[in-house]
């Protein structure tokens, strides 16, 4: 076995290897050689190379979301961190276990004109559950500070940092390992949930309005029995998003279209007197701004780490797993005579048909793309959305419940979405198909730049010419102001990109053309795919405001 001849560095992979973290994600410098040596020589790693920072720091992220793990990234010293912060704020919003492993200079060597030189110490301070600030040589204080960022970022489930000054010559190494790390004691006693809900119980058997608003939630969280439950309640309403992985006939899974025409009357109508969330951030605007007006008497949220009063009414948060509550809760529930539910479900059927009116008589377009698209994705396969305009569109539409749908909601931006795909097909090995818009594609293009894309690994490119979700938004005007600096008009095209990183390109310009080359990608799995599919850039919006005005 190789190791590194520097004691520090021994210690953080020994650490490392102790605590489980074995998936490391390697940026290539010459500062983090004493790290990579260590990693990349031993064979209970397994480590990736990604040259671009930000690439692989999403990748490593995605990685973590599916093994809900910690994936560690090594960089070096001075601007290579500052590219894994995009990253590092959404695995904080996200609660994704991920572990920043930085190079540094000796401390003597900061702010005195040194080469690739900055201040690392705290460097994500707003964004971080811990910061491990080294100092050089090997001591039980290291070990202390790296076991507890190690253990924070498990049990917290977010970014920590561990910042290592290395003093040169980098690169020699011994056979020997010349350290003992001190390692606190992995085994924690798990938590039952206590808390008295008597309170809760009286409240929620009194309620005939109980709505439950269901974010960014992974698959198969809440049991089966609950969701039955759940769905036979009179008093009950359930409204998912397509990101929640929760799925039953009678939940309102397309908040927009059941909102959206809603009068002042029916705001008011269908307020909550208690609301229930769980999971991470919810995409739809629309159900944000309703519950911040016509707020709920009570704001219950369930998860096991934090609670955002997202709506301004937070009343209670119950530290438990989502399921873990609702059984409690239910168990004690009685039935209340009440018909939320079936008005509830009425407008449903009513807005179901006037979606698929609309749908059969509008003419090629973003909209149209994203009915033919979403049904013929293949069963029991994981689908990656970017945001912007690709998680709204997907939010109008039905989803196969055995599909898995991911989306980097924690700060909502579009920096890493394909990068975030890859490392979770590498980490699943489940068929990937990563769902995105030009600009999203384009700003993450260094995405592609690796050697791991699995060959069932598919994106389809919904390409605009532009940013069309500023279209729907207000304040859109059409002039050069507008299309330079808020839509970013272009005419590019990923079919170079696709030859240079070695997919299989299809293209399609309407109806016939993009099932038929959806048959295709989908049916393809011994190399990856890219769809490319071209829509009109001045109609899209025109289609899908008229949709929300059909609607009523």
């Amino acid at each position: 076995m190789i190791y590194p001849k520097i004691p520090l560095a021994q210690s953080v992979i020994e650490i490392c290897l102790a605590k489980g973290v074995t998936n490391i994600v390697i940026s290539p410098g010459s500062r983090n050689a004493p790290l990579t040596i260590g990693f990349a020589n031993n064979p209970a790693f397994t480590c990736y190379s990604i040259a671009d920072e930000r690439c692989a720091a999403f990748f490593a992220m995605g990685m973590a979301q599916q093994i809900k793990k910690p994936v560690a990234v090594v960089c070096t010293s001075g601007s290579a961190l500052l590219n894994y912060y995009p990253a590092v704020a959404e695995a904080f919003y996200s609660q994704i276990p991920f572990i920043v492993i930085s190079a540094d200079r000796p401390h003597d060597k900061i702010d005195i004109g040194d080469g690739q030189t900055i201040r690392q110490e705290n460097v994500y301070a707003n964004h971080i559950l811990y910061s491990a600030n080294l100092i050089e040589g090997a001591s039980i204080d290291n070990d202390k500070k790296i076991d507890a960022a190690i253990t924070a970022s498990a049990r917290h489930k977010g970014p920590v940092h561990i910042n290592v000054p290395f003093e040169e010559p980098l690169y020699e190494t011994v056979k020997e390992l010349t350290v003992e790390p001190v390692i606190a004691d992995a085994v924690v006693a798990k938590r039952e949930f206590r808390e008295d809900i008597t309170t809760s119980v009286f409240l929620w058997n009194r309620a005939k309005k109980k709505l439950i608003l269901v974010g960014v939630n992974n698959p198969d969280t809440i049991d089966t029995a609950i969701i039955e439950q759940l769905a036979a309640d009179p008093s009950v309403v359930v409204m998912t998003e397509s990101t929640s992985n929760l799925h039953h006939d009678s939940f309102l899974n397309n908040i927009d279209t059941i909102i959206t025409p809603f009068t002042q009357e029916d705001f008011e109508a269908y307020r909550p007197e208690i609301l229930i969330t769980f999971g991470g951030m919810v995409v739809s605007k629309r159900v944000k701004a309703w519950l911040r007006k016509y707020k709920p008497q009570e704001h219950w949220h369930i998860d096991k780490l934090r609670a955002y009063d997202t709506f301004g009414a937070l009343t209670k948060h119950f530290r438990a797993k989502p399921s873990e509550l609702l059984g409690r809760l239910l168990s004690q529930s009685v039935t209340v005579e009440s018909d939320y539910n079936a008005k509830a479900q009425g407008l449903k059927v009513v807005r179901k048909q006037k979606h698929d009116e609309y749908l059969a008589n509008i003419p090629f377009s973003d909209f149209k793309a994203f009915e033919i698209i979403l049904p013929t994705l293949p069963d029991n396969s994981q689908l990656q959305i970017s945001n912007s305009s690709a998680i709204r569109y997907a939010q109008l539409f039905n989803i196969k419940p055995s599909i898995e749908v991911f989306c980097n909601r924690g700060t909502s931006g579009i920096d890493g979405s394909t990068s975030t795909a890859i490392g979770a097909a590498v980490a699943s090995g489940k068929e990937t198909i990563m769902l995105t818009g030009d600009i999203s594609f384009l700003y993450d293009s260094n995405a592609l730049w690796n050697n791991y894309i699995p060959e069932n690994f598919k994106i389809i490119l919904v390409n605009n010419g532009g940013g069309g979700i500023f279209r729907i938004l207000p304040g859109h005007d059409e002039t050069p102001v507008f299309n330079t600096y808020f839509e970013t008009s272009h005419n590019l095209t990923a079919e170079h990109l696709a030859k240079m990183y070695g997919f299989e390109y299809h293209t399609a310009t309407d109806e016939a053309t993009l099932k038929l080359s959806l048959q295709e990608v989908i049916q393809t799995n011994n190399k990856p795919q890219l769809l490319e599919v071209f829509t009109p850039m001045l109609e899209n919006d025109r289609i899908l405001l008229q949709y929300f005005k059909e609607l009523i």
